[in-house]
């Protein structure tokens, strides 16, 4: 059994990993322009929803985008209140990887492991770096369809011992217990996809209901509010803004969540699919709600978060 902790334990590793070699490539791709990408289209809080989510979709990382657009207001060289809209977008361009995972795209592992190995010593044989940064990402994409299937075949033995069952039962029954816990597992692991993840690959051995699985998504959105909060430490207290605000907004979206958490899960339910899927859903309508609710605010949204953390270099 220890066996089986170790292998889920590198599995989640080798996602994480996998997930940072496929973003790397896909910003090689985009050749270092994200942050000029960034602050040539999100120039209003509309077009900043739709740049974040397409973004974060490409990077799938909502924090990575998030870190980009906080040093981008650091530095003056995006609003505050545009910067809110990119925050809201990336939450949902961040759903893409879980969406994906419920297909069966596992047959598409060791071809593209094969193509990017081919790809890599093409690049360093004729001498052709544009080729890296496309190897780079299809190999990550690989890693990451490998790591899900070690995870999901060494959380099986696991998922019989009886404590493990009790502890994760006890959380699925508490949403609020299941929130602490997607916040938790999202902040140490600085990936809510990771998480997400690992809760749909619980979820499919039926050890989780489809009620505690969302809470556990849910805080696992405020869980990747850290790496905003990090990047702000030190920074202008406009830098502070988009922190603050990423926190309140996906920790009010929680709350509201798991207060109406039963009806939800009806809604997830009634749309279909095995517990994968359902979980990834409600990942995804979840985000999509949440940004949609706030879109027509987000200008009240930015004063309320302005007063509550007032820019001293603009009050002079």
């Amino acid at each position: 059994m220890t066996w089986n902790f170790l292998a889920a334990f590198a599995a989640v590793v080798a996602f994480i990993s996998a997930l940072r070699v496929m973003r790397t490539g896909l910003e090689g791709l985009a050749n270092g322009r994200l942050p000029q990408i960034l602050r040539r289209f999100a120039g209003t809080p509309s077009r900043g929803i739709i740049t974040g989510t397409a973004v974060a979709a490409v990077l799938q990382s909502s924090s990575a985008v998030t870190a980009i657009t906080v040093g981008l207001v650091a530095g003056g060289n995006l609003l505050f209140r545009d910067a809110v809209g990119v925050v809201l977008g990336a939450n949902v361009g961040t759903t893409l990887t879980p969406q994906l995972l419920t297909f069966p795209l596992w047959n598409f592992a060791v071809p593209c492991l094969a193509v990017s190995i081919a790809g890599l010593i093409a690049a360093r044989l004729l001498r052709r770096p544009a080729l890296v940064p496309p190897s780079l990402a299809l190999a990550g994409f690989a890693g990451i369809l490998i790591s899900l299937q070690v995870l999901v075949e060494s959380l099986h033995p696991v998922a019989s011992m009886p404590w493990f069952a009790n502890w994760l039962e006890t959380a699925g029954d508490n949403p609020w217990l299941a929130l602490l816990t997607g916040f938790v597992a999202s902040a140490m692991l600085q990936s809510s996809t990771a998480t997400t993840v690992i809760t749909m690959a619980l979820s499919m051995d039926g050890l989780i209901p489809i009620e505690g699985a969302i809470a556990i998504v849910l805080g696992a959105n405020v869980g990747t509010c850290v790496t905003s909060v990090v990047a702000a430490i030190g920074q202008p207290r406009s830098a502070g803004q988009v922190a603050l605000a990423h926190v309140l907004l996906n920790a009010a979206g929680a709350v509201l969540g798991v207060l109406f958490l039963e009806g939800f899960g009806d809604v997830i339910v009634a749309l279909g699919g095995n517990a994968a899927r359902q979980v990834a859903n409600a990942h995804t309508v979840f985000n999509i709600v949440c940004t949609i609710l706030a879109w027509p605010f987000i200008r009240q949204f930015s004063a309320l978060v302005e007063w509550l953390l007032p820019d001293q270099r603009r009050a002079r």
